[in-house]
This record gives structure tokens, sequence and C-alpha cells, in this order.
């Protein structure tokens, strides 16, 4: 699999964070919590990455990633009930609009819950993405 290893530290610091905290947080604090554990594990972090996403060399919108991990893979936090397939919908088109590969999207709901999305082609843009 596809940065499979980092995906598993990722996943690990993820319930470190979740076996500590609990349920019921903001998800801000989980965001802040999960960072200082990845960034305790000696991983480039960089929370609140704001992402420019173009067409055709043009700006069309921003967002901002939770956390973006060694360049490689995007994380986005919940803290809802139960994850729903909007917010996979939500995690696979910012991959589509940067390149990175990878997405982790993790739920510190009740239940603590985790996909994770690929997506993955052979003829990006090279204007797509502006990591700032």
């Amino acid at each position: 699999m596809l940065h499979e290893e980092l995906t598993e530290e990722i996943i690990g610091a993820f319930y470190q964070v979740y076996n500590v905290l609990g349920y019921g947080f903001l998800e801000q604090v989980y965001q802040n919590a999960l960072y200082k554990e990845l960034i305790r594990m000696g991983l480039k972090c960089e929370p609140q990455k704001e992402i420019k996403v173009f067409y055709k060399n043009e700006l069309v919108g921003r967002y901002v990633a939770d956390i973006v991990v060694e360049e490689l893979i995007i994380i986005e936090l919940k803290a809802v009930k139960q994850l729903l397939p909007e917010h996979e919908v939500q995690l696979v088109n910012y991959l589509k609009a940067t390149g990175v590969e990878i997405g982790l999207l993790l739920n510190f709901g009740r239940t603590p819950e985790i996909k994770r999305k690929i997506f993955t082609t052979h003829y990006y843009e090279d204007d797509c993405l502006e990591f700032e």
C-alpha cells in the first residue's frame, strides 16, 4: 500500500490521542493534540495548511487542511457522532484538487472511526496545487 508505514504511524497517534482524551471535545482540541503527538513522533506536520486550488491557471478556491503530514498525507478531522458519505467525498475532492494521493478521515466521535482514501492519477496539471 502507498505510504503504508506513515499511515500506520498516523493511525497509531490517532488512537493514542483518542485513548487519552476520549469523546466529547471540539475538533480543534483533537487537532491540537494530534499535531503535538505527530511532532513528538518526529513527523513533519503542518496544521491549518492553506491550499490554493487552481483551474486553468486561475485561482478558484482555497481551503485549509486540518493537518498535512510529510506533504504526503492530508488529514481531515471530525468530532461527530458518525462519519457521513459527504465527509468522504470532501476528502477525495481535496486529494483530486491537490495531487496528494493519500487522505485520512479521522473521527473522534463516540466510537473512533478511520477512513483511508487514495486518489491517484498519472496526469496532474502542474499548477493544480500550491501549498503556502
